[in-house]
């Protein structure tokens, strides 16, 4: 498409903006750091890749000097020549570029680009624009481990050229073990079982502790639950659970989670749509009129390309994507995997009159058949995306547990696996090594736990800082805020005080039917010793046999993932999962300040809280602010905070300086964030 009003822009004299022009920044220009970003900030949107506004396009060295269809655009060696300066400094908003509308350039940026022009227009050699949208390369890779003398861990051999040595920079046994119980089961670590850890002098007490916390399979269940719910869709109740037009899996995804079900088969069942697990693609059921772009086929595609893929469909889901690489035609045909007859394409809303083909969306990896029935086609999905030829599944995977783990992806953004790794070895080498371990993610999860890498004292830097145009640097574990279930988890930890099961929650518990909490089936299990045990079988008074289900067979603690989203839930970032969402918000937000100082559910569990330390602690000021600083924060108080305590406390506590004790913990940064 021609634009003439770009034409005449660029046939404009220079003269408009001649002699205002921000000077020439007196730097050496280095393309990557200076030009580079400022392009694609700026300009890549009308001019890289397939679009060239004005016929000008900024893919190239050559296509930049060939300038637009009438005009030469850059003057070599002379800026305040060049078209391109003078449309840029451009100080009347109609004649400016980027167009009205869009953020102009600094007079710094202007500069950087009058040295860049005038050194010569350097470019880095066979880097294009034309490849913005960068496709990775999906075949698995194998990784040659570096030998590092003294270091014997896979992980840390792959790190150890990382400026900050890990070997010099680890933290507490006591930080480790509260970061540990957080990141792998969701909770603090108990008292006594801390101080247990931190005297344990044998080597592999770090070891023995991950697989200790990761053979609680309940607590592990119950944690992990809130991460996949997030990722899949699952909740309680919302849209479509009335009607019938969506379906839980929380019963499968519990006994998955359980089992430690390996995750090719956790990706098949969830594909193919398996008992308990249909909800996951069959989607939400949307009432009213509803935007092509939703419709449950569509849904299936999305969910299947961000979840297990890591890549987003959801603006080629309308027309072609201006994110990435993907195109509407390509959505479509994947979406028609999913459905029971062809579906016509539409662009933006509206019907084009042309009908959609059934395709993979990486042909390569393997092909669906046409004709065959809707599950029939699902299980060939499956087949493709857990085949040994596809290594993106494992490496979108490996990079979610990463994240979690360190805070911040070896990819990022976590949906977008066409980004450049900040080390490549390392997310190949651990994909490999989870298919070669046959879709263990436990035994993912103790690599990276049981690394000296994990082990490293927190990295401060804002997780957005990270995100630079630079090459990242790994310095440890970012520091994170607890998830809104850690968080009140942490709570019910520290007050004593857990949440009690309601009637609609007793009702809908263990019947696994609809939109209700789907119950877990336990049946007959085998105990190492072949003994055979029943599990979550009980008795009626009449003596006839009943099972439970997840919540009343689980545990007399109730967490926070079981529980219906309540304000305190909800503002401190549980999202309503009508989406995918792999990564939570972990910014702080007006609305969580308003909710933790004058909420009424973190007030109602505080006052009982209060109460329930009043009655059991005595009356010793001195041994309850050492407790609570011990549950808290994994640590005893320092002397200015024990002096501050008793101040709140006074020599003669009550319930109610107690309850402010409590609070003024619960709101320490230390408290919430995971370090």
């Amino acid at each position: 498409m021609r634009f003439a009003c770009f034409i005449a822009l660029l046939c404009s004299p220079v003269a408009a903006a001649d002699g205002k022009l921000p000077p020439a920044a007196k730097t050496r220009i280095d393309f990557d750091k200076h030009i580079r970003p400022l392009l694609k900030t700026h300009c890549a949107k009308c001019h890289a890749g397939e679009t060239r506004k004005g016929g000008f396009s900024i893919n190239t060295r050559k296509t930049i000097l060939d300038g637009s269809e009438s005009e030469t655009v850059v003057v070599v060696g002379n800026s305040a020549k060049s078209l391109l300066i003078g449309r840029v400094a451009e100080t009347d908003p109609d004649l400016r570029m980027p167009p009205k509308g869009e953020k102009p350039l600094t007079k710094t940026e202007i500069g950087l680009l009058r040295a860049w022009i005038d050194q010569g227009l350097k470019w880095k050699d066979g880097f294009s624009f034309g490849t913005l949208h960068r496709q990775a390369e999906l075949s698995p890779r194998k990784v040659t481990l570096p030998k590092v003398p003294g270091v014997t861990h896979p992980i840390d051999r792959l790190l150890a050229s990382e400026p900050r040595d890990f070997r010099k920079s680890l933290g507490s046994d006591a930080v480790f073990a509260r970061r540990v119980w957080l990141d792998l089961v969701g909770l603090l670590p108990p008292v006594k079982e801390l101080d247990e850890f931190v005297a344990d002098k044998r080597p592999d007490k770090h070891a023995r502790l991950v697989a200790r916390l990761l053979a609680d399979r309940r607590a592990y269940a119950a944690h992990w639950m809130t991460w996949w719910s997030d990722a899949l869709r699952n909740s309680y109740r919302g849209t479509g659970y009335i009607d019938g037009g969506r379906r839980q899996i929380t019963g499968w995804l519990y006994q998955a989670l359980r089992d430690n079900k390996p995750y090719d088969g956790f990706v098949r069942d969830l594909v193919t749509g398996a008992n308990g697990a249909e909800g996951f693609i069959h989607g939400i059921k949307w009432r009213g009129t509803v935007n092509d772009s939703q419709r449950r086929e569509m849904q299936a595609a999305q969910n299947v390309a961000q979840v297990f893929l890591g890549t987003n469909m959801k603006c080629a889901s309308c027309h072609d994507s201006f994110v990435n690489h993907w195109k509407l035609k390509q959505s479509y045909a994947f979406a028609s995997v999913f459905a029971e007859k062809p579906l016509e394409l539409h662009r933006c809303d509206k019907p084009t009159g042309k009908m959609s083909q059934v395709a993979f969306l990486y042909p390569q990896l393997g092909t669906i058949d046409a004709k065959a029935p809707p599950a029939e086609r699902r299980k060939q999905l499956a087949a493709i995306l857990t085949g040994e030829k596809n290594g993106r599944l494992s490496r979108t995977m490996v990079n979610r547990l990463w994240a979690w783990f360190f805070g911040r992806g070896i990819v990022e953004p976590l949906d977008d696996m066409d980004q450049e790794p900040w080390n490549q070895d390392l997310l190949d080498w651990l994909a490999g090594d989870l298919v070669a371990h046959k879709y263990d993610l436990k035994r993912t999860m103790t690599l990276i736990c049981t690394s000296r890498a994990y082990h490293m004292k927190a990295d401060p830097r804002d997780f957005r800082k990270s995100l630079g145009s630079e090459r990242f640097t790994f310095r440890g574990p970012l520091v994170k805020r607890m998830t809104a279930e850690q968080f009140g988890d942490a709570v019910s930890t520290l007050t004593g005080v857990w949440p009690k099961m309601t009637p609609a929650m007793q009702r809908r518990d263990g019947r696994g039917q609809g939109g209700q909490l789907a119950a877990i089936r336990s049946g007959i299990r085998k105990n190492s010793d072949r003994k055979t045990k029943r599990s979550g079988i009980r008795k009626n008074s009449d003596g006839k046999t009943k099972r439970g289900g997840i919540l009343t067979n689980s545990a007399t603690k109730l967490r926070c993932v079981f529980l219906d989203a309540n304000p305190l839930l909800t503002a401190l970032g549980r999202p309503i999962r009508e989406q995918v969402v792999t990564r939570r918000d972990s910014q702080a937000t007006t609305l969580q300040l308003l909710e933790l100082t004058n909420g009424k559910t973190l007030d109602s569990q505080l006052k009982a809280g209060a109460k329930r330390w009043f009655e059991q602690s005595g009356k010793s000021p001195d041994e309850l602010i050492a407790r609570l600083y011990r549950i808290a924060l994994s640590r005893k108080p320092t002397a200015e905070e024990s002096k501050v305590a008793r101040g709140i406390l006074g020599d003669t506590p009550t319930v109610e300086s107690v309850q402010d004790l409590l609070w003024i913990v619960a709101m320490l940064p230390e408290f919430q964030l995971v370090r």
